[in-house]
């Protein structure tokens, strides 16, 4: 039996739902306005609908699969609908920035400031860093010339690095780790020369590949001279941030958003109580002690509408989604294909409050179609309807295809969802084979 202590807040578990979506964004007046606009009324997302979306959730995870789109892409769509993807490059790739690469939350995009408070991570290579990476420090002769090439001719891609490197006779081995990257030693060093904060990335080409260049010259000059934190103080930023991202969250939460330890996380988390930055809470079902941020909006109603990429920062931490939606999630690129249970990429489906549906996506550039291999309800969720999910789930797939590019929405055959999903497509696609990877 837990005991509540007498200064913790008591929350429902739906309560700390609504405080979560909100924190998130999804009860902010651009969140409703996308929701309105599929139903013809004009609408033009600003890099201001983006930089506030931003400022919110904190950072904007980075993952190579594309059967979709990029996955940093999607945030930004759940929350404030299409936008302009020119947007996004302006943020990113042209100054001044007000996003920057960095090993955050995995690999992601994150504000300059933010990437001032991860300094002590690129000053930790040796305990921070996977052994690709430290055994890459240990090559001085070849870290010595990518900075100097770096320095010369950047920005440039690893690619165009490797050329130049041959051309001055500098040549190195390409050897697999066994399971994943098969990289040459120019790529290594300049992932150890990013990973140790020398070098970043100043934009992306069209096929998603870093254009490294000197930290000095992306960062905005009043970033890159600031004197670095210490550790102490970007610990408690770094939790700051998490906290104002999740509104409510337990310890494992507010270390997951940046990969902290505990260590580094405890003494965080107790400052800011001691500030009354954060209040100690209690939510009914968790097991754990939690933590409200003191300007946490706890909303009565929240109606959001959005499908969510499996690196959204509302559902990548896996227990948490669980224990504020009562949602088991689990991506399944890695599975066999004949395991797999819902399918390669799928998207939860957010209703409302609660995570009512999944969907297996894949968008067929070559035939013009959003592909929807499967379709599974969450029928168990209170309330459950199955034609209004299939309804708002239909409106939700014609407001992604439209903004990818794609003329239509093209329904498979798996799932207890698909059949009532055409049904409020038609005329919709019908595909009879399950076409994903």
């Amino acid at each position: 039996m837990v005991v509540a202590r007498p200064d913790e807040v008591q929350l429902t578990r739906a309560q700390a739902r609504r405080i979560a979506l909100a924190a998130q964004g999804f009860a902010d007046p651009a969140h409703r306005a996308r929701n309105a606009s599929d139903a013809g009324a004009e609408r033009r997302v600003t890099l201001g609908h983006l930089s506030r979306v931003l400022d919110r959730i904190g950072l904007l995870q980075i993952d190579s699969v594309n059967v979709l789109t990029r996955a940093h892409r999607l945030p930004l769509f759940s929350r404030v609908g299409p936008y302009d993807d020119e947007l996004l490059t302006r943020a990113t790739a042209r100054r001044p920035r007000r996003l920057v690469e960095y090993w955050a939350h995995e690999a992601s995009f994150v504000p300059p400031e933010t990437h001032r408070l991860l300094r002590w991570r690129m000053q930790r290579v040796d305990e921070e860093g996977w052994g690709m990476i430290r055994r890459a420090g240990e090559n001085r002769a070849m870290l010595e010339a990518v900075r100097a090439e770096v320095d010369a001719h950047g920005p440039l891609t690893a690619v165009e690095l490797e050329r130049r490197l041959a051309e001055d006779g500098f040549t190195g081995e390409r050897q697999g780790n066994g399971y994943a990257w098969n990289w040459s030693d120019a790529k290594r060093a300049l992932e150890y020369l990013f990973f140790v904060g020398e070098v970043t990335s100043a934009g992306r080409t069209a096929q998603f590949e870093r254009r490294y260049d000197l930290t000095a010259r992306v960062l905005p000059p009043a970033v890159a001279d600031a004197p670095d934190p210490p550790p102490e103080e970007a610990f408690r930023e770094l939790v700051g941030i998490a906290a104002r991202a999740h509104g409510i969250a337990t310890e494992q939460c507010l270390r997951d958003y940046f990969r902290l330890r505990p260590a580094q996380a405890r003494p965080a988390i107790a400052e800011l109580v001691a500030a009354g930055e954060l209040l100690p809470a209690r939510v009914a079902g968790w097991s754990r002690p939690a933590y409200l941020h003191r300007d946490a909006r706890r909303p009565r109603r929240v109606d959001a509408r959005a499908l969510l990429v499996p690196f959204d920062p509302l559902v990548f931490e896996r227990t948490r989604t669980e224990a504020l939606f009562g949602f088991r999630y689990r991506i399944e690129i890695y599975v066999p294909r004949e395991k797999r249970v819902h399918g390669y990429y799928v998207l939860p489906f957010l209703l409302g409050e609660r995570l009512v549906a999944r969907v297996d996506l894949k968008a067929d550039r070559a035939a013009g179609v959003l592909r929807v291999p499967g379709a599974f309800g969450e029928r168990e969720q209170e309330g459950w309807d199955e034609e209004r999910v299939a309804v708002a789930l239909a409106a939700e797939l014609r407001l992604m295809a439209g903004w990818l590019g794609l003329g239509g929405v093209a329904i498979g055959e798996r799932g207890d969802l698909a059949p009532a999903l055409r049904r409020a497509l038609e005329p919709a696609i019908a595909v009879p084979v399950d076409p994903s990877p």
